[in-house]
């Protein structure tokens, strides 16, 4: 399924974090000269020579540099790997932490200037970027099966028809406690686990970075996902306020700029409306609908949005004042939309939330559905709780990420490092959430005020339909209410795929995200 809408949004200005990591070297010892045996008089031992210890507070820049190639369109593209860390310092020289990240630069272009360059991380808070790196973008992807599901172990990868790099130079960033990413020793994490703290760490690594390599000139492109998103519409304004750097380009896959469209709290219905269509989706996909709208999927979503911008939202706004009468209508459609039964979701008050649903939906058939992706399912210890024990979208790529990175890393791209590569931690946590304390982080005034003041950004959004952590109609919702002027509204276009919130993993889909954003970035490139 695929559909391109155009839209428009607004953006809130604030810092953010830098992605920092500290690693060691481990040192040896060689060992003394030999002496022959029988001999009147031994050749004297050279003396040690140690290997000078890096002190871990005074980390220094590491790089490893590889060469390689890659056929994409038919086309052969020779590009250099580096995978190395920057130290982070104050402008006083002190070292505040190291960020590790891998860039591709293509060898065959010889004017930087015209050649985009696009940086990308992944979300959490406290994921790595391996996701978009080996998933989608990169010049090699991880092997899964056909439709995203786990493959058998070992885990491998292989050439990327569908990477980026053919049209934009790549690079990937680890916030600071992911990846390699650490700060020094001695220095407090929390400098960097925060909203604002996240996008001027980050915001400050882009800058060092396109100064060090000379790319001020070249077209700039920032690619995020899931919360991802969140920070690459924080730095759409921190990097204009702070460094004067205007973007081309903005893709948002798996968007949530809006944290109150997710958040299932009492008195907060708005997640409930939103979830609806995608609820929908993965009942049609579970063929637990009714006959005439298990046919069509197209014809399902669309009854379904209707219903959840219409007559839901009307009723749930409405509270206890509602009808008993109204009430028990309201609990058959949700029914019917959903494949739950009508008195389970009258007895969850008309407001059934995501987790319930994971549970719920296959609970006859001892199995639960996947948040991050709908279509997988999971077998729980029991068939009693309200909840999953586990998501199994999340554990069926978990491990062949995990595995891909880690040899890929070392075997191909020739990085050492024995720290442990944080694929997704929960290191960062509590995250400080700032002026959001207390409210709900909402960034999408951000970007707006960037698109307005730079009104040739553009930006693409990437939705899965079956992805239950940021739903495709909760985007759709935000970007409605960014109150954008219409000229601005032209620079945004959305699209719909088949797959979750990892879409890229359905071979289909990443297929056709990869010309969209080609096309996009095409767009974007006067």
């Amino acid at each position: 399924m695929h559909a391109d809408r155009s839209i428009a949004f607004p953006k809130p200005r604030f810092p953010g974090v830098s992605l920092l990591l500290a690693w060691t070297l481990l040192g040896f010892t060689p060992c003394g000269a030999p002496t022959r045996a029988g001999a009147e008089e031994a050749t004297p031992a050279k003396p040690e020579k140690k290997e000078e210890k890096k002190d871990p507070k005074d980390p220094k820049d590491e790089s490893s540099v590889t060469q390689h190639s890659i056929t994409l369109e038919g086309v052969q593209v020779g590009y250099t790997a580096t995978a190395g860390t920057l130290v982070m310092k104050e402008e006083d020289g002190k070292p505040r932490a190291t960020f590790f990240y891998i860039a591709y630069t293509r060898t065959n272009k010889v004017d930087p200037a015209g050649r985009p360059i696009t940086f990308s991380f992944n979300g959490g808070p406290g994921s790595s970027s391996v996701w978009l790196h080996l998933g989608l973008l990169g010049p090699r992807r991880v092997v899964l099966n056909e439709d995203g599901t786990l493959p058998p172990p070992p885990f491998r990868t292989t050439e990327n028809e569908a990477s980026l790099l053919d049209e934009t130079d790549l690079v990937f960033i680890d916030p600071v406690s992911t990846g390699y990413s650490r700060p020094v020793p001695g220095e407090d994490p929390k400098r960097f686990h925060g909203v604002d703290e996240d996008i001027r760490s980050v915001g400050e690594f882009i800058r060092l970075y396109i100064t060090r390599a000379k790319r001020w000139a070249s077209p700039k492109f920032l690619i995020g996902e899931s919360y991802g998103t969140t920070r690459a519409a924080g730095l759409s304004g921190h990097l204009e306020d702070r460094y004067g750097v205007y973007l081309n380009g903005i893709m948002l896959v798996s968007s949530v700029l809006d944290f109150q469209t997710l958040s299932f709290t009492p008195g907060n219905d708005i997640p409930h409306v939103l979830y609806l269509p995608t609820m929908t989706a993965t009942a049609w996909y579970h063929k637990k609908l009714a006959p005439d709208l298990q046919g069509d999927l197209r014809k399902a979503l669309a009854e379904s949005e209707r219903y959840a911008a219409g007559d839901y939202a009307a009723a749930l706004l409405q509270g206890n004042r509602l009808p008993a009468a109204d009430a028990d209508r309201v609990a058959k459609a949700v029914a019917r939309l959903t494949g739950l039964g009508a008195d389970y979701v009258m007895r969850a008050n008309l407001r059934v939330t995501d987790r319930q649903f994971f549970k719920e939906l296959l609970r006859a058939e001892g199995k639960s559905v996947g948040r991050f992706d709908s279509r997988m399912t999971g077998i729980d210890r029991d068939g009693v709780g309200d909840t999953p024990d586990y998501d199994p979208s999340y554990t069926g790529v978990l491990g062949p990420f995990t595995a891909a990175f880690n040899d890929y890393v070392r075997r191909e791209l020739s990085f050492e490092s024995d720290l442990p590569y944080e694929v997704l931690t929960g290191n960062v946590h509590p995250w400080n959430f700032g002026d959001y304390r207390n409210r709900y982080v909402y960034v999408a005034e951000t970007l707006r005020a960037a698109m307005t003041h730079n009104p040739y950004l553009k930006v693409f959004v990437a939705n899965g339909v079956y992805d239950l952590a940021t739903p495709y109609f909760a985007t759709r919702y935000t970007f409605d209410h960014f109150g954008f002027d219409p000229k601005v509204r032209q620079n945004v276009t959305l699209a719909d795929y088949e797959g979750g919130h990892m879409m890229y993993t359905v071979k289909p889909s990443l297929l056709a995200l990869k010309k969209d954003l080609a096309r996009f970035i095409h767009s974007a490139i006067p």
